[in-house]
């Protein structure tokens, strides 16, 4: 797969994610290419992981933002995304002490 689709695939979530929540930090990562020759790989979708992090996850229990998440990217599930790995936060949630940084990342 070209680096061309790849690029184009992040910016359609990104673009959907940002006009859905406004987030305040958001990470996409292509992780196609390590799942090259899956099953699933085959009928041309990606595997990405993501961190977003959104005043409108404020008071949600995760189950219930990842809903959220699935209903803004709808459109893209099963064509455009295979796979999706990803951790929601709210804003105080993300920060430690004003550094704007996660407290604690399980993707790294």
């Amino acid at each position: 797969m070209s680096e061309e689709l790849r690029s184009e695939r992040v910016r359609k979530i990104e673009e959907k994610l940002r006009a859905a929540f406004e987030p305040l930090h958001l990470e996409i990562v292509d992780e196609s290419a390590l799942h090259a020759g899956h099953p699933g790989a085959r009928s041309g979708g990606g595997h990405f992981r993501m961190t977003i992090v959104s005043a409108a996850f404020s008071g949600k229990p995760a189950v219930d933002r990842q809903r959220l998440v699935y209903a803004a990217l709808s459109d893209l599930l099963g064509t455009e995304i295979h796979a999706l790995s990803m951790r929601t936060m709210a804003p105080e949630e993300w920060g430690t002490g004003g550094s704007g940084g996660p407290r604690r990342d399980p993707f790294h």
